[in-house]
């Protein structure tokens, strides 16, 4: 078995290389006592290809590079491929030097040709090769160009055959970084024609305006809120709703066809149970798709990495550090991603202020909760007011980061370094799978989790100690009405809702699968029946900030220990009360 170590700078395109090496056939779990993920993948039976961190140097001491650097040294590597992105060389090349050290065959990918070429770079592979002394291979992993070669070059060459002279030839272990660079800047004088130096791409002209101080932010807003639209109002919505008329009505009638002989628990199991649980969830499938599509799209084309540096400022002048916001922007997915991504911040403390507030960030299981209400009560401002929870999440956090920063986490601020990738134009091939392996899990959840937890809603809505029942004197009423209090200073208490957002706990998703069980007949009706738009604002606002799920708290505990992950549920549910509390009573005032 030949192991291949692949390395290289953030945003060069490594990752896609990774996924077209191996395909499916890849492992992710953590490199052994450090919380820093680590993958792997095979290329056909006998070459395993190990995905290294992205790092910039191998002397700054991060988690990351210390994981490279020990895996480089002792990890019995045959073959170093380090990819470089083709019109960022003079940068990415010095990873590359530092790379001599380990005495290791080097295969040079250069990656992002046609973004090269666009920029008018010409590199004249051949003398690039000779002068360095190591073997490249030109590609361009997101158009599949030169892949196959690559991966036959790889299947059938003896790694120890290829050329060791950038060990020999460069005495780069003695230079210091500024010698390197000004050796690396003449070296590709002579391999590079046609720069056109005074040239202002593509990306420049967009980052003029996208990162324009006075038009930055009014830009991200706008963004954001086209998103909402396009999910709830253009896209999403409209096809919500030709969902939920096809499950509430067709769905419903075929199954009553064979249900039409058997007992009346039975068809309520069914009926009001499984279909009013599930199905009242899965109708917000649509609406979830749309969401990831336009946040994937965002990804794709480079700008989410500009939002991150969009918002370091306002954050630091909040008392954040600026390096924290991908974990949050990671946190509008699912918040167990965003928490795990905390990892690669450099002090203990930001990694768990972090882990603190990424539950705040609006995470796509509320969506269907946000979709229920704001259909039933807030019609022709849907996109509005789903922007002002996800915009109220942000704040929250933001204001909850300086009090921990100066009290609990005091500590000075360390620097925010990310690197701008070029605005590509995402493929619609890609766009579609990442959005389906997003939604994917939404499905998965509604066939295991929501499913079970629809039953059980079910059948402690219908039976007591005496046996089948009205709902009103069943096990959940009484569970409903025994936590109810806590809810009455919010405007929206009855034992329906308090159940509902205790079964939240679960899966936020299961809020609306329980209002489903308990309020029979069409959801959105029996919604605006039962709460008014001050009532609905106030329950809106508790379940974007109150206590998030299980999977959550399980990450907590895992990151950070029991301790930490009880604190955690404490203190997020005092902030949701407090702020549900004054949006309830302030709205009264002022509506």
């Amino acid at each position: 078995m030949k192991t291949i170590a692949l390395l290289g700078n953030p945003n060069v395109g490594k990752t896609t290389l990774f996924n077209a090496l191996t395909g499916s056939n890849q492992y992710v779990g953590n490199w052994a006592g450090v919380t820093v993920e680590k993958k792997e993948g095979y290329l056909g039976k006998d070459i395993k290809i190990v995905d290294l961190p992205g790092i910039y140097a191998m002397d700054t001491f991060s988690n990351e590079e210390k994981v490279s650097k020990e895996f480089l040294t002792d990890g019995n590597v045959d073959l170093i491929v380090n990819i470089v992105d083709g019109s960022k060389l003079e940068r990415n090349l010095y990873l590359t030097s530092q790379l001599t050290q380990f005495n290791k065959p080097i295969l040079l990918i250069v990656n992002m040709i046609d973004v090269a070429k666009a920029k008018g770079i010409d590199i004249n592979f051949q003398k690039l090769s000779k002068e360095l002394g190591v073997t490249i291979m030109p590609i361009s992993a997101s158009k599949g160009t030169g892949i196959e070669a690559l991966k036959n070059f790889i299947g059938k060459n003896d790694y120890n055959s290829l050329d060791l002279s950038i060990n020999k030839k460069h005495n780069f272990l003695k230079m210091n970084e500024k010698e390197t660079y000004a050796y690396i800047e003449n070296l590709l004088k002579t391999s590079i024609v046609g720069k056109k130096d005074n040239t202002i791409t593509t990306t420049e002209k967009i980052d003029k305006l996208v990162l324009n101080k006075f038009l930055a932010y009014p830009i991200f807003l706008g963004l954001l809120f086209l998103i909402f639209k396009f999910t709830f109002e253009w896209v999403g919505g409209p096809l919500q709703e030709v969902l939920d008329g096809f499950v509430g009505g067709t769905l419903v009638s075929w199954i009553q066809i064979p249900l039409a002989n058997s007992s009346a628990w039975f068809q309520s199991l069914i009926i009001d149970g499984i279909i009013g649980g599930v199905g009242s969830v899965i109708v917000f499938l649509p609406i979830i798709l749309a969401l990831f599509l336009g946040i994937t799209f965002l990804e794709d084309s480079g700008y989410m990495a500009r939002a991150a540096f969009i918002m370091d400022k306002l954050m630091r002048k909040l008392g954040l550090s600026g390096k924290a916001f991908i974990p949050l922007i990671m946190g509008f997915g699912c918040s167990v991603p965003g928490i795990m991504a905390a990892r690669t911040l450099e002090s203990e403390k930001d990694r768990k202020l972090t882990s603190l507030i990424v539950p705040f960030m609006s995470c796509n299981a509320r969506l269907p909760v946000y979709g229920l209400f704001t259909a039933a009560l807030f019609t022709a401002n849907e996109a509005l007011v789903i922007l002002g929870l996800y915009l109220l999440g942000i704040s929250v956090a933001f204001i909850i980061a300086l009090i921990f920063k100066n009290t609990l986490f005091k500590k000075d601020e360390e620097p925010f370094i990310i690197e701008l990738p070029e605005y590509k134009l995402p493929e619609l091939k890609n766009l579609l799978i990442h959005t389906w392996e997003k939604g994917k899990g939404f499905l998965k959840k509604a066939g295991t989790l929501i499913f079970s937890i629809s039953v059980i809603v079910w059948f402690l809505s219908n039976f007591n100690m005496g046996g089948m029942t009205d709902i009103n004197t069943s096990f959940l009423s009484s569970i409903g009405r025994f936590i109810n209090p806590i809810f009455t200073p919010l405007g929206f208490a009855s034992w329906e809702n308090s159940v509902a957002l205790l079964t939240g706990l679960m899966a936020k998703e299961v809020v609306v699968g329980t209002l489903g069980v308990l309020y029979t007949g069409d959801l959105v009706a029996q919604i605006a029946a039962n709460f008014t738009t001050i009532t609905g604002l106030s329950f809106l606002v508790f379940t974007l900030l109150y206590t998030p799920c299980v999977s959550v708290i399980a990450t907590m505990k895992k990151e950070f220990g029991g301790k930490f992950a009880l604190f955690s549920v404490v203190y997020q549910f005092i902030v949701a009360w407090i702020v549900a509390f004054l949006v309830y009573n302030v709205a009264q005032i002022i509506l």
